[in-house]
């Protein structure tokens, strides 16, 4: 007999208080990008103690396949994907889970995906028998670092043996209230290039400007020149921000330090664009290295693309959340210059990256992603395991 959502919902109420102790566990204790050696170590015993076989991929993740005995060797599969990694920040929340790791915390909800992935794999487990086809689950490294794991996940074959035709991630949205979804087709979220500037000047007196380079004038001068350069180029409708967060230089009041360090990211939803914008900041880089007789070293780290989500998939997905929770927990989202390595996936097979709301305003559960206070309404646990369950019995 078919799997309706009658039984997933049932499932998802007997299962929510071990899920929910998965989730609080892996919030203890978060690790850094590519560091995560204890969380890829509970999340293959848990499998294993559910009895799903496993093994490692990336380096510190996890893949597992669940198949039916009616499938083929030849039979293509869905993935779904959770992320491991935590964030380098220090955890303002006073909870009894609150990060036992100073300085780290799943600030993002990695812990939040990981626990859903786990409990909804329960599921599929128990029903292997009903699945149309396999089903793969990745538990990826190091999504908030460049490269991004997902890069590692694919190299060592993640995607082939079975080879997956459609993938699937959910993401916690605290702009959402518990219990809603988010979804765009087509293009959703940009590309990400880190910018890295070193300049040499020359060093003295704060008051003998003649006998020195000031770094900080060459990079003033940079940062507004390149603005200038991404704002008057852009090609129209072609959404993209450049922007810098960090710049560094020791020196003090009547100081000309020798040295300054720059910091920002460049965002797009262009290929073309992104690499002819590049080409433009090298060359205002070596213009101001020549103007002042000083030199500014820009690297340029090529980070993740473009993240855009299958239309026709995306609309499936779309009308199972209506039909199941209802069309006024479903919402259309704009597209979103923040940027994800899931976006990997969606260069090489149909993909569908999606919103789960976890907003609760009656008991302070407003903060976003990546601030110390960032936290979830726990109930959006359950709902994440409805969907993706929904998902892969639909």
């Amino acid at each position: 007999m078919a799997i309706d959502f009658k039984q997933i919902e049932i499932y998802s109420e007997k299962i929510y208080g071990k899920v929910l102790g998965y989730r609080e566990h892996l919030h203890r204790n978060p690790e850094l990008s590519y560091k995560e050696y204890n969380t890829s170590k509970f999340v293959s015993e848990t499998l294993f103690n559910i009895g799903i076989e496993n093994s490692s991929i990336g380096d510190t993740g996890v893949v597992a396949l669940i198949s039916a005995d009616h499938h083929s060797e030849n039979m293509s599969c869905i993935a779904l994907r959770a992320d491991l990694d935590a964030l380098p920040i220090h955890e303002e929340n006073e909870v009894s889970y609150k990060s036992e790791i100073d300085g780290v915390m799943h600030a993002c909800g990695h812990d939040v995906h990981t626990s859903i992935l786990l409990g909804t794999a329960e599921f599929i487990y128990q029903n292997r028998n009903q699945l149309k086809q396999p089903v793969k689950l990745i538990f990826q490294p190091g999504e908030e670092q460049n490269p991004g794991g997902a890069t590692f996940v694919i190299r060592d074959g993640g995607l082939d043996n079975p080879k997956v035709d459609k993938m699937v991630a959910l993401h916690v949205f605290p702009d959402l209230d518990c219990g809603h979804f988010g979804f765009k087709e087509g293009l959703y979220m940009a590309s990400c290039d880190e910018l890295h500037i070193e300049i040499q000047g020359l060093g003295g007196h704060g008051a003998l400007p003649d006998r020195t380079v000031n770094p900080l004038f060459m990079g003033a001068e940079f940062i507004l020149k390149a603005k200038q350069f991404i704002d008057e180029n852009t090609p129209k409708n072609v959404p993209s921000v450049i922007n810098f967060g960090h710049f560094e230089a020791k020196g003090a009041t009547n100081v000309v330090p020798d040295k300054a360090f720059i910091k920002g990211t460049f965002r797009t939803m262009d290929e073309k664009w992104r690499e002819e914008a590049k080409i433009g900041l090298l060359a205002i880089a070596q213009n101001v290295s020549s103007n002042y007789k000083g030199e500014i070293k820009l690297n340029i780290s090529h980070g993740y693309p473009f993240l855009k989500n299958d239309v026709e998939l995306t609309k499936i997905i779309l009308n199972i959340a209506e039909n199941n929770f209802g069309k006024e927990v479903v919402h259309q989202l704009p597209k979103r210059m923040t940027s994800e390595d899931f976006a990997y996936y969606s260069q090489m097979v149909p993909v569908c990256f999606f919103r789960l709301g976890v907003r609760n305003e009656e008991k302070g559960i407003v903060s976003g992603l990546h601030h110390p206070k960032f936290d979830i309404d726990p109930r959006s646990i359950k709902k994440g395991i409805q969907m993706l369950s929904s998902i892969v019995f639909s």
